[in-house]
């Protein structure tokens, strides 16, 4: 198979490896479609250009793609060679001409969707599961913090839960893709203050709760968030705040925080990186009705249904052999490109 790599020097290639080993609870499927996240996959390459690891080799990377079965391994069940499948999972579902992924991390296809839609499962179920971490009731106030892929999901899915969203974001670019996929206000914090924003859209009720989807240092996107949450007669904060992306920030603990939630949400949801679970071993649905899969399965479903707007999301489509200039686009100018296919 072919693979697109990236080693300690923060550099991509597209190289020929031997095809991973079909497990029991696993498949094989011919790759059709592959989503570079620009967060995860992408957010240490500045470090690694400035400061090269020579001791880290070039590494197949990725874990979001779809396409169709080859083979089924032992113990798969519902899953047949021919049938389009949405996968995912880190060191599984590979920027890759193959992938071999338990059965777990795949979900079958609506009818009618396509392959570069399904591809968007992983970072899809990741914003679902921050939705269902932060409580979102139907006539909240709530605000997304960065509109990389998972922010523009979580903004779109928020909206879905009956919630009016303001999105956020510093690149024109994204607060744009925002506001044309139904955020009830998009704001540019480079030109904006969202502090004053809120309190108008918020008809002075303050905000409920925000998502924070972007990495790096989030001290000042926090701060604003205190400012525009609401406020107990004690003159306390109170709301929530869910992290689902590798942020960081400075704050004092307990007083000005002690009426507020942070809430991590790093997870497409129960299951994943549980072997057993991710190889076919269900847990019981009564106990835990929203695994990874069924998240998976619940965005994929809003998609086809045209409610969740995946399509907007996409600014560029590459072959795999292409795939370094993509991720160079991604890191490069961050300003032009959001969502990047691969296409195997």
């Amino acid at each position: 198979r072919r693979v697109l790599t990236q080693d300690g020097a923060g550099q991509f290639a597209v190289a020929p490896e031997p095809m991973p080993e079909l497990r029991p609870g696993t498949v094989l499927v011919e790759v059709k479609s592959c989503l570079i996240s620009p967060g995860t996959e992408l957010g240490g390459v500045p470090d690694r250009r400035k400061s090269p690891d020579p001791s880290r080799g070039a590494r197949a990377f990725g874990y979001g793609n779809a396409g169709v079965v080859l083979v089924v391994g032992e113990w798969v069940e519902g899953i047949e060679p021919g049938m389009r499948l949405a996968c995912m999972g880190a060191g599984y579902a590979q920027h890759a001409s193959h992938a071999v992924v338990p059965v777990n991390l795949t979900c079958p296809m609506p009818d009618g969707q396509s392959f570069d839609e399904a591809s968007f499962a992983h970072l899809a179920a990741t914003a679902l599961q921050a939705i269902r971490r932060t409580q979102i009731e139907f006539g909240q106030n709530i605000a997304v913090f960065g509109l990389g892929i998972v922010g523009q999901v979580a903004a779109q899915l928020a909206r879905l839960s009956g919630a009016h969203v303001m999105a956020v974001d510093r690149l024109r670019m994204r607060v744009e893709v925002a506001s044309k996929c139904g955020a009830d206000l998009a704001v540019n914090a480079a030109e904006e203050d969202p502090v004053e924003r809120a309190a108008s859209f918020s008809r002075g009720h303050g905000m409920d709760a925000a998502i924070i989807a972007f990495g790096g240092d989030a001290t000042e996107a926090v701060d604003q968030i205190v400012g525009m949450l609401k406020t107990a007669p004690d003159g306390h904060k109170m709301g929530c705040i869910t992290i689902v992306g590798g942020a960081r920030f400075e704050a004092g603990f307990p007083t000005r925080f002690g009426n507020l939630d942070i809430r991590p949400s790093s997870r497409p949801g129960p299951g994943y990186h549980d072997e057993e679970w991710e190889h076919g071993r269900d847990y019981p649905p009564v106990f835990v009705p929203w695994t990874t899969r069924r998240n998976i399965e619940e965005c994929l479903r809003s998609a086809a249904e045209g409610r969740l707007q995946l399509e907007p999301l996409i600014t560029h489509r590459f072959p795999l052999a292409e795939g370094p200039m993509a991720c160079n686009l991604l890191v490069e100018h961050p300003e032009q490109a959001l969502g990047v296919i691969l296409n195997p």
